[in-house]
């Protein structure tokens, strides 16, 4: 998506903060490390908070009962966040986004929690760290190479669709070696993902999309966030020694 500033009336103002913001956001190097830290910033806080959210599942009885019952909603409300806060960011203002973004993380927590509930907690905590080396190594990755992964965009938009599919298959036909499959698959889509993203909001592409740094390290830290939950559950279903 490519920002462009109004034509009419008044556009020299708006053309003119549009070529600030393109320029802080691609060329000024401590811009760039701010920006990006805050989406890390962002991204952590709303780990932290699915992680005690999680926490809480496991240890009440009453509330994992409430997230059972209500799945399908939760999953529902879920995807209506994440398509709110992604569609929706040029017109929400950032505390806004921000703060859906963390209704979004809180709310994952209780998915994040009846899933950990499956498996034996040495596992879950393999899974987390292996999660965390992969995640870290790609970010490395993606905010140090001076190669563009801008090419990769269509690859790996086709990929998270063929990976939806496929899990949607296997919940009606698949065995243990297409989940097995389809865990390295996923396993590998968002590690490449996550060097993508970093790269795109490293590189000011988020500002220029959004209009707005603040706004860009919520959408950010929404994507990293997503980046490293999902890693963290495939390599879960792949390692993970279920109870």
């Amino acid at each position: 998506m490519t920002f462009r500033p109004n034509q009419g009336e008044g556009s020299l103002g708006q053309q003119t903060d549009t070529e600030r913001l393109v320029t802080q956001a691609r060329q000024g190097s401590a811009v760039q490390g701010a920006y990006l830290t805050q989406a890390f910033f962002w991204m952590f806080a709303g780990l932290l908070l699915t992680a005690g959210v999680a926490a809480a599942v496991r240890l009440s009885p009453s509330l994992l009962q409430a997230a059972l019952d209500n799945v399908l909603l939760v999953i529902v409300a879920q995807l209506a966040l994440v398509m709110i806060i992604s569609f929706g960011i040029r017109r929400l203002n950032a505390t806004a986004a921000l703060g859906l973004f963390f209704v979004y993380a809180a709310s994952l927590g209780l998915t994040v929690g009846i899933i950990v509930m499956a498996y034996k907690g040495p596992s879950v905590a393999t899974a987390f760290f292996s999660a965390s080396a992969m995640f870290g190594g790609a970010a490395l990755y993606g905010y140090t190479t001076k190669r563009s992964l801008a090419g990769l965009r269509g690859y790996l938009f086709m990929g998270i669709f063929g990976l939806i599919a496929a899990m949607i298959v296997n919940l009606f036909v698949g065995g243990s070696t297409f989940s097995f499959i389809i865990s390295i698959v996923g396993v590998i889509l968002f590690t490449v993902l996550t060097a993508y993203h970093v790269q795109r909001i490293a590189n000011g592409d988020l500002a220029v999309a959004t209009g707005s740094v603040e706004k860009a390290a919520v959408i950010g830290a929404l994507l990293l966030y997503l980046d490293f939950v999902n890693l963290f559950l495939f390599l879960l279903r792949l390692l993970g020694g279920r109870r």
